[in-house]
């Protein structure tokens, strides 16, 4: 639930809300105008959001760490948290692309933001025993269960592996949302 709480609000909200209002001011076409292309502009502006939240994660779980002698896997949690912020990131700029202001960004974020954290903790609480592959195919579903797989350890590779694809499949279908959607100019 940590990674997903942290991911969906200091990454993905924190996203689309300074993306919407970099458009708003007119910031991005400036930008646009600049010897920088597109996605040099969009990692500049997304980059300094994806550190601080990969710190607090790595801060928070590293205290975690300490106190619990975990992860059982630190390369498997790595390759976990790095597919789920991937994800995030990618949806933020999927929601940026429809939200005309920061005020609505405050409203465009909750379905995603809530639902991925929604999903962490029904696959934390209930595990993965029922209902496998619903749980998997949500967003942050496999990812949830591959945090859980290297912190316990006792996951196979092959099945490690297996858990990237949906997560990875997310990241997908969010780019390819955000190549369609995104606009450097105001939505009216």
């Amino acid at each position: 639930m940590l990674v997903f709480t942290v991911g969906a609000f200091s990454l993905y909200a924190t996203i689309v809300t300074t993306l919407a209002a970099r458009r708003q001011t007119l910031f991005l076409k400036r930008l646009r105008s600049t010897a920088l292309g597109d996605p040099a502009i969009l990692i500049g502006l997304v980059l300094p959001v994806a550190v601080v939240s990969v710190i607090q994660v790595a801060v928070m779980l590293g205290v975690f760490a300490a106190v619990s002698d975990r992860p059982a896997d630190v390369l498997l949690l790595v390759a976990a948290v790095v597919a789920a912020f991937l994800m995030l990131l990618a949806l933020g700029l999927a929601t940026a692309g429809v939200t005309s202001s920061p005020e609505q960004a405050q409203v465009t974020t909750l379905p995603i933001s809530l639902g991925s954290i929604g999903v962490a903790s029904w696959i934390g609480i209930a595990g993965t025993e029922s209902l496998t592959w619903l749980k998997r195919l949500l967003p942050g579903g496999s990812a949830t269960e591959l945090v859980i797989g290297a912190w316990n350890g006792g996951l196979p590779v092959a099945e490690s592996l297996l858990l990237l694809v949906p997560t990875l499949g997310w990241v997908v279908v969010a780019v390819a949302l955000a190549a369609r959607y995104f606009r450097w100019e105001p939505r009216r």
